[in-house]
């Protein structure tokens, strides 16, 4: 099949080359993301592979479809970015990477813990900078303390595992209990009200669906503990950022770590240490010291790169030969999704 490959980034395109090479379809590299104004770019392809901030709506799809695209190959598990109802009626399959490496991510998120409580990321530029003080670095021992885990899916389990290593109690937050997760002992399910008010670390590990939408909003917030970190590796939107705004200048929290921000579509994966950046709030989460902001890069580890390659193509080759799709979404696994998680209100 041909394919045009949408936000093809340079940390990717050697995989995504190599997992080519081995398969009959003709790629076509784009480095723009499909969108409102790129839509023409995919005509004449019969399939056409998009990433994380691709913003696929109805109208993209219509205009899809009108030229010959069947088949959405999204280059990662989220979905959110896609109208799957609008893709349904028009008759264009979606695939997705639904497992690519969940030890990244979960890795990621840990790394994110330790410099925030280490305080690494000031020691680091202090030393540079030749201040050898120690003034402000406290952080607090990892053993014998609360992480509460919200999702327990893949990566959140991966995580779980990872702070149990540390010697951590682990309260979860799911609608579904990992069995095998809770038989390995020093790990609770509780409400999302009870992690919030024990743990010392709260990591978000959810899909972005209505009801996760502002999960961690300011009712939800105000109930941390003051010394308590908040991490999030998984989608932007599950924290209201104007609320994580007002914690931390109260300090009602002790920190953050985001990988990921709600409107980092039109800002994340590019430089623009040249210009600055417009967005006022993003601007504003990165003046606090207790702050720790990467640009999206928990799954970015060889491991995954090579998986999500290899499962794009793999999506692919199913489809041009009329194999199952093992990998479709549905506008049912959407719903189900929708309604698998309660948030609370605020």
């Amino acid at each position: 099949m041909k394919v045009a490959i949408f936000d093809i980034h340079p940390f990717e395109k050697t995989y995504i080359e190599e997992a080519f090479a081995n398969s009959k379809h003709q790629p076509v590299y784009i480095d723009q993301q499909l969108s409102e104004r790129t839509w023409e770019l995919a005509k004449g392809y019969i399939a056409v592979c998009c990433f994380v901030n691709d913003q696929i709506n109805e109208d993209v799809i219509c205009q899809l479809a009108c030229r010959g695209t069947q088949l959405i190959a999204l280059r990662c598990a989220g979905f959110n970015n896609v109208d799957l109802h609008a893709a349904a009626v028009h008759g264009i399959k979606v695939v997705r990477v639904p497992g690519y490496s969940p030890h990244a991510v979960a890795e990621h998120a840990m790394g994110l813990v330790l410099c925030l409580n280490r305080k690494i990321h000031r020691a680091h530029q202090r030393v540079r900078e030749l201040n050898f003080s120690l003034d402000g670095l406290v952080g607090f021992d990892m053993h014998g303390k609360t992480v509460g885990v919200v999702g327990t899916g893949k990566i959140g389990a991966a995580f779980a595992h990872i702070a149990r290593g540390f010697g951590c109690r682990v309260l979860a937050f799911d609608q579904s209990v990992d069995v095998t997760l809770l038989a390995l002992g020093n790990v609770e399910y509780c409400s999302l009200e009870k992690l919030m008010a024990s743990s010392d670390v709260v990591s978000l590990h959810l899909p972005l669906t209505p009801s996760t939408h502002h999960l961690v909003n300011k009712n939800v917030l105000s109930l941390m503990k003051s010394n308590a970190l908040l991490v999030n590796t998984s989608r932007g939107e599950l924290i209201q950022a104007s609320s994580l705004i007002d914690a931390l200048k109260l300090n009602k929290i002790a920190g953050a770590g985001l990988d990921v921000y709600e409107e980092e579509a039109d800002i994340f994966f590019e430089d623009f240490s040249d210009i600055g950046v417009q967005d006022d709030v993003l601007a504003r989460l990165l003046t606090f010291p207790n702050v720790i902001v990467t640009a999206h890069q928990g799954f970015l580890t060889r491991e995954a790169l090579t998986n999500i390659a290899q499962t794009t193509v793999k999506n692919l080759d199913s489809y041009s030969v009329g194999s199952p799709l093992i990998n479709e979404i549905s506008t049912q696994l959407q719903v189900k999704a929708g309604c698998d998680r309660h948030a609370v209100s605020g």
